[in-house]
């Protein structure tokens, strides 16, 4: 199953609160908007990617508490980017800092905040192109680091601000490297599960 993507303009254009509002309303379903205002609404995943992004949710989580550095963030967060989008990565990391500087009210709703660090993985149903485009959008609107996991293809792209895609075939580990200072995980376990 596929994401469904629905064009609400120009008939139907809805303001941060009320997409909010329908997101609360509407639990069972992940939804994303486009900076053009299209709703995307996301497929569930199945049982092996949704072990493969705990895994990746519990070895980010665990080095994140050990170093205090900043704040996790699962698949079901949505945050608002400068572009006017909201999206959710499978997982995101944003400096303390960052997060701090939000009001009260910003860290309840959808954080109007681009994560410092995003993962995206990829599931067997997922098209890779779109994917790739939600990664360069998080990089346009000032995502330092990004890991787009191919179990499929056995592959990482990195997104880094201000440079050129790196492609690693079949790597064994990725380093958060500078900004994830000594966070490293490993990709065998994600690819030895497809």
């Amino acid at each position: 199953m596929t994401a469904i993507v629905l064009s609400l303009k120009p008939t139907l254009e809805l303001t941060d609160d009320q997409f909010y509002e329908l997101c609360q309303n509407n639990h069972d379903l992940q939804l994303e908007r486009t900076a053009d205002g299209e709703l995307i609404i996301m497929p569930p995943v199945g049982g092996e990617s949704g072990r493969q992004e705990a895994d990746i949710l519990i070895d980010l989580g665990n080095w994140n508490r050990q170093t205090k550095l900043g704040v996790v963030f699962s698949s079901s967060t949505c945050f608002k980017l400068p572009n006017g989008a909201n999206r959710s990565p499978d997982a995101a990391w944003i400096k303390r800092k960052h997060w701090q500087a939000l009001t009260p009210e910003q860290q309840k709703k959808f954080p109007p905040i681009s994560p410092d660090f995003v993962i995206e993985l990829r599931s067997e149903t997922d098209p890779l192109q779109p994917l790739q485009q939600k990664m360069q959008e998080y990089i346009d609107n000032g995502v330092k680091l990004g890991w787009l996991i191919n179990p499929q293809d056995r592959t990482v792209e990195i997104y880094r601000l201000g440079q050129a895609v790196e492609i690693l075939n079949s790597p064994k580990s990725l380093s958060g490297e500078n900004l994830l200072t000594g966070f490293v995980l490993d990709v065998i376990n994600i690819f030895n599960w497809s």
